[in-house]
């Protein structure tokens, strides 16, 4: 019998188990690799398939980005954020199509995450800030494969939690002998993705592990702590970890700048917090 740590990874390799992507996507990776080929081609690439293309319109004008209202054309989400980040944004809408079903509190924690990273870039004055927003919306993607491809492992993931008080992250150790972040990484690296997104949502529990984009994963550390300790959206436990040395060091944090961080995302929750109840108005079924 196959340990859970090799189920997962065979259910991860086989690419008919998972999620489906959408074909566009590929199509945008090829492109991208082609330096003759114009950001209006890469735009309607995206365009023609309208639905996604629309979910990342969302996306890039939410409270993550920064961009409210501004952003009316994928050509522009393109020359803004650039490829890698609106294919990581189109990923992240097929994902969260399933979040919304089924994991609404986790949906919302990597949101509350995503934009407190995009403050906090902004506010320390770090390149490639939106990348970063990205790699926080991403950061538990993991969680999202175990609920739907372990259903009932989850179920015990929840009870030993209970149980015992464990995080979900010792949780998943103690029984799947892996845990979400190097899930994560595992799905990651199976979709292609740039390493500048993987390494932040491998390490987000252990940022020293983190080696060629160590600011990144700093950032998305802390900013996973502070969602955490504002309770907003449910990532799965109570418990709220310490700030990492190593992350507080990296980044040059101090006690003032921290608060100024927090008072700022608090205001932008209240913008999530908005997002997210339109859309699951919007998914609710018509009568």
């Amino acid at each position: 019998m196959e340990s859970k740590r090799t189920e997962m990874k065979r259910i991860i390799k086989d690419t008919t188990s998972l999620p489906t992507l959408p074909g566009v996507i590929a199509k945008l990776g090829a492109l991208a690799e082609n330096n003759s080929v114009s950001v209006h081609e890469m735009a309607r690439v995206v365009s023609s398939d309208q639905v996604l293309s629309a979910k990342v319109l969302r996306l890039v004008n939410s409270a993550f980005y920064g961009f409210s209202g501004r952003v009316s054309t994928v050509s522009n989400a393109l020359i803004l954020l650039g490829v890698n980040v609106v294919k990581s944004l189109a990923i992240s809408s097929s994902i969260f199509e399933i979040m919304e079903k089924n994991v609404v509190g986790l949906w919302e924690h990597s949101m509350g995450v995503a934009v407190a990273a995009n403050v906090m870039s902004k506010r320390l004055g770090l390149p490639e800030p939106e990348e970063t927003s990205t790699a926080a919306l991403l950061h538990d993607i993991g969680k999202v494969i175990i609920k739907i491809k372990l259903q009932e492992d989850y179920g015990q993931l929840t009870a030993l939690i209970n149980e015992k008080g464990l995080t979900m992250l010792e949780a998943e150790r103690e029984l799947l002998e892996a845990d979400h972040a190097e899930i994560g990484d595992w799905l990651g690296r199976n979709w292609l993705l740039p390493e500048k997104l993987i390494e932040p949502i491998a390490c987000h529990h252990d940022v020293a592990r983190s080696n060629l984009h160590q600011t990144k994963t700093a950032v998305v550390h802390v900013a996973d702590v502070l969602i955490k300790a504002s309770g907003f959206g449910y990532s799965g436990d109570d418990l709220v970890p310490q700030i990492q040395p190593v992350a507080w060091k990296k980044l040059g944090l101090n006690a003032e700048l921290l608060a100024s961080i927090v008072e700022e995302v608090e205001d932008k929750l209240v913008e999530v917090r908005n997002f997210s109840l339109e859309i699951q108005s919007n998914n609710e079924p018509k009568a």
